[in-house]
């Protein structure tokens, strides 16, 4: 996938990481850069076309998937945290949101937008994922869960897409400087160093991508003994 002359779609590009995403894409030569957000009114970056998008709500995804025909890289990185356990009594409620957002979302725009991206060739699809698709903490594990159902999307998408030439691509990321890691005390990424990652590997081809040392050693984690994932006894 080249991104000079590319034609994407960020969600969730007001702030954070979808707004890196914008910018580095302008930077590097995308002819148009749909920024999508609920309200187009906090879309300030210049040279950006805004738009509204709720991913979770479907006549919105059908009617963007209508206006922007043009469309050849769909970044889905709109996400949300509740931060909560899984045995709280909101934990129902908040797991439903962030599956809502952070699972069907995404796979409401892929599916609205895989036709677009067929007709231009093939085109690709990155996915915002998360070391939290492997891991679960207190305060993480309703989010977890939906991460680690999108993890499985973008791996089912790449199946299914793959005979439309059409390719995707996951990016794993530990802690970023964003408004979601407000309050962490912990080594943070820098959004925009991980948007460049991401695309270099877009545009060599790959199909993931784990952009920085905590994703690294997460995933090499997982095949420990015992796994990553199982935490630490006593902890």
């Amino acid at each position: 996938m080249e991104i000079k002359n590319a034609v994407a779609l960020v969600t969730g590009a007001n702030r954070g990481l979808g707004l890196a995403f914008a910018k580095v894409l302008l930077e590097r030569g995308a002819r148009k850069v749909y920024a999508a957000a609920r309200e187009p009114s906090t879309i300030s970056l210049p040279g950006v076309v805004p738009v509204r998008l709720d991913v979770t709500r479907p006549e919105q995804v059908e009617a963007l998937a209508r206006e922007a025909r043009d469309v050849t890289l769909l970044i889905n990185n709109a996400g949300i945290l509740k931060r909560t356990t899984l045995l709280a009594n909101e934990a129902q409620a908040a797991a439903r949101a962030e599956l809502e957002t952070n699972y069907l979302g995404p796979l409401a725009t892929s599916s609205a937008f895989a036709p677009i991206l067929a007709s231009h060739g093939g085109g690709a699809i990155v996915n915002v994922l998360s070391v939290l698709s492997w891991l679960s903490f207190p305060g993480t594990s309703t989010y977890s869960a939906s991460k680690a159902a999108a993890w499985a999307l973008t791996n089912g998408l790449r199946n299914e897409l793959r005979g439309q030439k059409t390719q995707v691509l996951g990016l794993h990321v530990g802690y970023m400087d964003t408004d979601m890691t407000h309050g962490v005390n912990a080594p943070k990424s820098n959004p925009i160093d991980v948007v460049r990652l991401t695309l270099d590997a877009l545009e060599a081809g790959r199909e993931e991508i784990l952009a920085d040392e905590v994703s690294r050693n997460v995933k090499q984690g997982l095949s420990a003994e015992p796994g990553v994932y199982l935490g630490i006894p006593g902890a």
